[in-house]
């Protein structure tokens, strides 16, 4: 299973990115899909999830800023985010909690990270 991430870049406070992350190989069903976030010195962090038949999930600072989503098939997720603050740099990862066809095992999976740079 391989996620590969797209969406980083430069933006200024107040400006608006649009994340997305697709997955692909042997995926019998995607359960959950979102990002973290690891700004340099601090510890990874939840941003937001989406889970298959529950809903979703922010962490304080990104809500009513951010958006999760995916494709009808679950196999990609977007984060849109707005109103970007100089806070909000970091390396985004996203990961997939994925039930393979093989055995019908279960794992997570992570994305290799995109940039996000926001300045003031």
């Amino acid at each position: 299973v391989q996620l590969q991430a797209f969406g980083g870049g430069l933006v200024q406070a107040g400006g608006s990115l649009r994340l997305s992350c697709a997955a692909s190989g042997s995926i019998f069903r995607i359960n959950a899909m979102g990002w973290y976030r690891q700004a340099p010195g601090k510890e990874r962090e939840l941003v937001a999830r989406i889970t298959r038949g529950v809903g979703t999930n922010y962490a304080d600072s990104a809500k009513d800023r951010f958006t999760i989503s995916t494709d009808n098939a679950m196999k990609t997720v977007y984060l849109q985010m707005n109103s970007l603050k100089p806070e909000d740099t970091a390396v985004y990862y996203c990961y997939a909690d994925v039930t393979r066809q093989a055995l019908l095992r279960r794992a997570y999976h992570w994305g290799q990270g995109t940039l996000v740079t926001v300045s003031s």
